[in-house]
């Protein structure tokens, strides 16, 4: 695959991002939950923007992305969009969002509609499959997540995932089903670079893998994890720069030099003219306020 070029124009859509594909042009994506770096992504040239539920764990410090609902993704998600003008962005519906269709429709329109994103992900297939069929027809494009998904993790752990025959049969079952339903790209989590570079094969839609090689059609990856933010990445993340230990120095040399008086100098601070300040201090303006 050639490699993804950084560009400007309008706001990319869905036929955009399929057209990558079929050109062999890998698709940078990346996860976002605020205005600035959704800035700073959007000008680094990232195709996809995410906002994942993930933010219950990078941002609010949960343990899973369980606690996660829709408000929070929401105005996550709304701050993302104002925070962008190129990247298509792409907002998780979270745990229980969408255990019905009725459920899938409302979560959908409040992302959509209040917040701005252009379209959605949810995780599995199976059940899932209808719900995205039904999202589809409604005019609202879905993403699908297979493999790893975050939401059932009390119940598969965070572990690899379709590593038999008979697993990596049916995730490639699902991912086809996903298509058929109108998925517009389905994102591989934790599964075998082989098999993911199969069923990117078998699909005409795009594949966006996270630990499952570079077989995918793109690749997407935790802000948090690439920048160095917060304790040890997982396996699957390269670590571009230590942003954190950076922030860490900064700050600690601006609490230096509040302690020591060397913060602020006059540089930063705001002056007065002497004339106006002898009058203050002639009224003494504590006792007698000034008036005039």
């Amino acid at each position: 695959m050639v490699p993804a070029k950084k560009v400007r124009g309008p706001r990319l859509t869905i036929a955009d991002i399929q057209a990558m594909k079929q050109r062999g042009e890998c698709i940078a994506m990346l996860t976002a939950y605020d205005f600035p770096s959704a800035t700073i992504a959007d000008r680094a040239g990232l195709s996809i923007l995410l906002v994942g539920d993930s933010l219950g764990m990078v941002v609010h410090g949960h343990a899973t992305t369980l606690p996660v609902t829709v408000d929070d993704m929401a105005r996550h998600a709304a701050a993302v969009v104002r925070g962008t003008r190129r990247a298509l962005i792409v907002a998780d519906l979270p745990f229980l969002s969408y255990a019905t269709i009725e459920d899938a429709v409302r979560a959908s329109a409040r992302l959509m509609q209040e917040a701005g994103v252009g379209a959605v992900k949810l995780e599995g297939a199976g059940g899932a499959v209808p719900i995205v069929r039904r999202l589809v027809e409604l005019g609202v494009p879905v993403m699908g997540h297979l493999g790893y998904t975050p939401q059932s993790t009390h119940q598969m752990g965070v572990r690899a995932q379709a590593r038999s025959a008979k697993a990596a049969c049916r995730l490639v079952e699902d991912a086809l089903a996903l298509e058929a339903a109108g998925a517009f790209a389905v994102v591989l989590e934790l599964v075998p670079a082989s098999l993911a570079k199969l069923v990117s094969q078998r699909l005409t839609i795009p594949t966006i893998g996270i630990g499952a090689g570079a077989g995918c059609d793109g690749q997407v990856q935790v802000w948090h994890d690439i920048l160095g933010l917060g304790g040890r990445p997982p396996r699957h993340a390269k670590v571009y720069a230590h942003i954190g230990e950076a922030i860490e120095q900064a700050l600690g040399a601006y609490a230096q030099d509040v302690r020591a008086g060397a913060f602020p100098t006059e540089t930063e601070s705001v002056s007065m003219d002497e004339g106006e300040l002898a009058i203050v201090l002639a009224r003494k303006a504590v006792a007698d306020p000034c008036t005039s």
